[in-house]
């Protein structure tokens, strides 16, 4: 039997592809399609944003051209499944002529010809779905977003509220030109269909149940909130409106976290009966972060982080939770809490005024997964063994600031009408907010 291999990013999947799929399969007897999963085009600059992974690997399977569909998660992978598969002919577009001749030491390597006339890019470019978006509170977070959405495709950031106007003006100086500051918040809807919430965590509530109200999407930083009651009535909202709500944990949405993810559930490293997940800074005290009034402390300002793996990995059904606080003028600047499910048991660590190591370590009953410090920015993880030889190592490239990955798929999300995103669910952004709300109410805690 002869197997050929194809990739492909397949966004808008288009009469191209198609074609491009049906010439492959044409090569040999079984063809198998690799749908990449980082879908940054570098050659562009741009993050694709149409259609996630798990929309192009459905519209790849509906053409019926592929016998077997396969991600792509890294550099160097292409050699990898060659080998593994026992691929005799690796296919390709002919715009990419020359490119792959380095396989050629692996199997055939045959440039396809391309349909004219057509392309992902010529569809996007086409499309009249350019989402503006608005920013509501202008501090150092808020900072980053233009340039991260400048490489993301169908979004234009062009309004900035802030209850301070010379936060506003600080952020158009700083190169965001193009963005107008509104001094009034009726002025700001009127020229927005989306906001980005940035303000400081107590006000995210009404910020974000106003921009509902008024039928606009609406992304906030993480801990979107701090009362699981509260997060339920907001998405219940977001949903009857007809808008979507996102929280904007950046590791959730990078795409090295989501290939671990992948990995461990796959079975990898077995059952998993074991999450450790710490993060730790030493911040200047006199900051926001050590005020009670603000919300500070370590669990609000970092909980929503070690809690994501856990949540991901084991469910949000667990049988118990502890949290261990050290307490200091009002906040904790410590917190380890303790979940304990029917089969596992999972902690996380979380400090600002304690150092702690910051590894992510993922204990199964074939191996366990390593993510070293600072894991919750993931651009490399191992997976080891019992057997080192077969220790694993996977590498990505952080790009940014890493806002981009929360904000395509935002996009992405409004562009399609999905209401939840699989890297993130509504559902796991709600408990995260439910153990913020017990640690407000004492519940199972203990100060040590």
């Amino acid at each position: 039997m002869k197997k050929v291999i194809t990739y492909g990013t397949y966004d808008l999947l288009h009469q191209g592809h198609i074609n491009l799929l049906r010439r492959a399969k044409e090569l040999g007897d079984f063809l198998i399609v690799g749908v990449t999963n980082d879908s940054f085009d570098r050659d562009r600059g741009k993050l694709n944003v149409r259609n996630n992974v798990l929309e192009r690997v459905e519209a790849v399977k509906a053409t019926g051209y592929a016998d077997q569909i396969i991600i792509e998660d890294y550099v160097g992978q292409k050699i990898d499944d060659i080998q593994k598969y026992n691929v005799d002919i690796f296919a390709i577009g002919s715009d990419w002529e020359g490119k792959f001749d380095y396989l050629k030491e692996y199997c055939e390597v045959v440039y396809l010809p391309r349909t004219e006339g057509i392309s992902s890019t010529m569809l996007r470019n086409e499309s009249q779905d350019v989402i503006r978006v608005g920013i509501i509170g202008c501090g150092r977070v808020a900072e980053r977003f233009p340039s991260e959405a400048d490489v993301v495709n169908g979004i234009n950031v062009c309004a900035a509220y802030d209850i301070n106007p010379d936060a506003t003006k600080a952020l158009i100086n700083k190169g965001n030109d193009k963005i107008i500051s509104y001094d009034h918040l009726d002025e700001f809807y009127q020229a927005v269909d989306a906001v980005y919430v940035a303000t400081p965590h107590l006000a995210h509530y009404s910020c974000i149940k106003e921009a509902l109200e008024r039928k606009k999407h609406v992304l906030c930083e993480t801990p979107m909130l701090l009362n699981g009651d509260q997060a339920k009535e907001l998405y219940r909202l977001a949903e009857q409106q007809g808008v979507i709500l996102m929280e904007a944990n950046k590791t959730a949405h990078c795409p090295a976290f989501n290939h671990l993810m992948v990995l461990i559930k796959s079975g990898l490293i077995g059952e998993v009966v074991d999450i450790e997940a710490s993060l730790s800074q030493l911040l200047d005290k006199n900051g926001r972060e050590f005020d009670p009034n603000q919300a500070g402390g370590a669990l609000f300002e970092q909980g929503s982080y070690p809690l994501l793996p856990i949540f991901k990995l084991m469910g949000i059904e667990y049988q118990n939770i502890d949290l261990y606080s050290r307490m200091e003028n009002g906040i904790d600047i410590y917190t380890r809490g303790v979940l304990r499910y029917e089969n596992a048991s999972c902690s996380f660590k979380v400090g600002l005024g304690v150092k702690t190591e910051g590894n992510l370590v993922i204990s199964g009953t074939k191996g366990y997964a390593y993510v070293p410090a600072p894991w919750w920015l993931t651009d490399y993880f191992e997976l080891r063994y019992e057997d080192q030889n077969q220790n694993k190592k996977f590498f990505y490239k952080w790009d940014g600031y890493g806002l981009r990955y929360e904000i395509q798929e935002f996009i992405s999300c409004i562009l399609n009408k999905r209401f939840s995103s699989v890297r993130l669910r509504r559902r796991e952004s709600i408990q995260m907010a439910m153990v913020m709300q017990q640690f407000i109410e004492r519940n199972n805690f203990f100060e040590i």
